[in-house]
């Protein structure tokens, strides 16, 4: 088969297949392309413009950036502005100006990112009003998408009162001012409560210039705390003094007011700028001093509540606001002073007589123990003077110990009256307190409602016998019990105590006596009046001394006397002897004269 077809025309224009057959000139080609090139922009990726919202849907919105097409951007970008509309203007970030399938693709988001720090930074220098989505909760606060950036929300610039649950903020999108920019960190705070405090400044001005005392205003519990109550009174806080709540007494402001509820109050006072308020709401009642009922009298029982203990007494109130006073004296017949709280305690229920009353100083004194017999109307009969009777130890003093009879009797046991044996420096070494102690009637001086008691008394004084027995020169064994400068006390038989001076512990061989060491002492002294007796030690060992002294002089002086003796005696056998040779002598001579 002979190749003879043809394969084509090469001189056909394949370009005009399809296409009008318009016959333009390469010139006016030209200047076409340069007319359909100006009315589209020169668009490159990763590059910022403005575009126009053109559509939206519930997932995409249409964005015309003058392109060859249209850009879509995730509805979720928009989050922080739900009032976006067709037609709005927004800036967006070209992310590809054509995908795999040929479209679009921008980010309102990224474009934001990339001119936040800028925007954020002329809000803060204009004070401009933001708007902004809260994403989520933090600590201490609220996270917000404000331009693109995660901008910090403090709890305390949420509102202008203290805020409880933050998270039902969450999702919100609300106005926020910048108050703070930290660059190197990438930090952000913002602040909501700046523009309510805004608002309320013009609002509280005006509300500060129409105040007076004694106004009277409708506000909101703000705030409660243990001093009182704050209240809100349209843009401008008073405090209500937890005094000022009630007529009557009451532990926390809790008890009468509750948060967020509203209230009729009366200003009291405020200082020159109208910046501290004082308010008032008990003062919007009548006092109940002004109710209480005219009756009411010196004299007349009462009863009442425990509301406040002191040491010096307790405050009954008899009705909501009117109060008594019950001094410590007043609960008990007793002479002796002790705690209130020995008597009452708070919340107790009380029966009372009043004593005073002043209704234009609005005070009451009160009495309980009047409700029971005074005990010393029946005191000499019951306890008269020798009487024996038990008691308990209540306290000491220096000078001697108080015993309690009975309830509101008491009695004092002189120091001195304690014991017949033992010395006693302080009434603590002889008894405690709560001990049981028997005791006599002494002396009764009712009128001062005095009591003078005994111990002692209840046994014979022993001193009369230990007169008969610690004679003067009489020896006992003793023990040194104290030593000190000036002697030493020295424990005698039957529990008696002598006094042996410093000088008189001397020992035989030269040594004082010490503590503890068992010795014989002598009496020198014995006063039974002064309950005294003194010993001596040394006493002993120097009148054996001068015994022997004595023995020695007597048998010296007997010796010289028997010595003096012989002398005589020689003396008078040689006398005789001379004598008598003499007259031997003589005889011979008148013998021989004679022949």
């Amino acid at each position: 088969m002979a190749n003879n077809a043809q394969v084509g025309n090469p001189d056909f224009d394949w370009n005009s297949i399809g296409k009008k057959q318009d016959n333009y000139s390469n010139d006016e080609k030209t200047k076409l392309d340069e007319l359909y090139g100006k009315s589209l922009n020169t668009v490159t990726d990763l590059q910022i413009l403005e575009g126009k919202v053109v559509a939206k849907n519930n997932r995409e919105v249409i964005v015309n950036i003058g392109y060859k097409s249209d850009g879509v951007v995730a509805l979720s970008e928009f989050r922080y502005n739900p009032d976006l509309k067709i037609g709005d203007n927004v800036e967006v970030f070209v992310e590809s100006t054509e995908n795999a399938q040929g479209q679009l693709i921008l980010s309102h988001k990224k474009a934001r990112a990339n001119k936040s720090w800028d925007r954020v930074n002329e809000a803060l220098n204009s004070e401009e009003v933001v708007k902004g989505h809260v994403k989520c909760r933090t600590k201490g606060g609220l996270i917000v998408d404000v331009f693109g950036i995660e901008a910090f929300l403090p709890g305390s610039q949420i509102d202008v009162k203290p805020i409880r649950d933050y998270d039902v903020y969450v999702g919100k999108t609300m106005e926020f001012k910048v108050v703070k920019i930290n660059n190197e960190f990438k930090n952000v705070v913002v602040s909501h409560k700046a523009l309510i405090e805004a608002e309320m400044e013009t609002q509280k001005r005006d509300i500060i210039s129409k105040l007076e005392k004694g106004q009277v205003l409708e506000g909101t519990v703000k705030n409660i705390t243990s001093y009182g109550v704050f209240i809100d009174l349209g843009g401008v806080d008073g405090l209500i003094h937890i005094t000022d709540l009630s007529w009557g007494r009451i532990n926390h402001p809790e008890e009468i007011v509750k948060l967020d509820e509203k209230i009729q109050v009366v200003i009291l006072e405020f200082d020159d700028d109208k910046k501290r308020i004082a308010l008032g709401l008990k003062q919007l009642t009548k006092h109940p001093w002004e109710g209480l009922t005219t009756d009411l009298k010196v004299g007349d029982k009462v009863k009442g509540k425990v509301v406040v203990i002191n040491d010096y007494g307790a405050f009954i109130e008899i009705a909501a606001g009117v109060e008594g006073l019950v001094h410590v004296s007043e609960m008990s017949w007793s002479q002796h002073l002790r705690s209130a709280q020995e008597f009452v305690k708070v919340g107790d229920d009380v029966e009372a007589i009043v004593l005073t009353l002043d209704r234009e100083e609005r005070k009451m004194s009160l009495g309980m123990k009047q409700l029971t017999p005074d005990p010393w109307n029946m005191i000499v009969d019951k306890y008269s003077k020798g009487s024996k009777h038990t008691g308990t130890v209540r306290n000491f003093t220096n000078f001697g110990v108080f015993i309690e009879l009975e309830e509101g009797v008491d009695g004092l046991v002189h120091i001195s009256d304690l014991s017949w044996s033992k010395k006693i420096k302080h009434p603590s070494e002889f008894c405690k307190v709560g001990d049981k102690m028997e005791v006599a009637v002494l002396e009764i001086d009712g009128e001062n409602r005095r009591l003078s008691l005994g111990h002692k008394q209840l046994e014979e004084n022993p001193w009369d016998v230990f007169e008969t027995i610690f004679t003067v020169d009489s020896v006992h064994k003793g023990t040194v019990m104290t030593v000190n400068d000036k002697g030493a006390t020295i424990g005698l038989p039957y529990g008696v105590e002598g006094f042996c001076p410093a000088r008189h512990l001397n020992k035989a061989e030269g040594a004082n006596a010490k503590a503890e060491e068992v010795l014989d002492f002598k009496v020198i002294e014995f006063s039974k009046d002064a309950k005294r007796i003194v010993v001596s030690h040394a006493r002993l060992h120097e009148e054996v001394k001068e015994e022997a002294k004595k023995a020695d002089k007597a048998s010296k002086k007997a010796d010289f006397e028997d010595a003096k003796k012989a002398v005589k005696k020689v003396k008078d056998s040689v006398e005789k002897s001379t004598l008598g040779d003499i007259s031997a002598l003589s005889d011979l001579k008148n013998k021989l004269d004679g022949k």
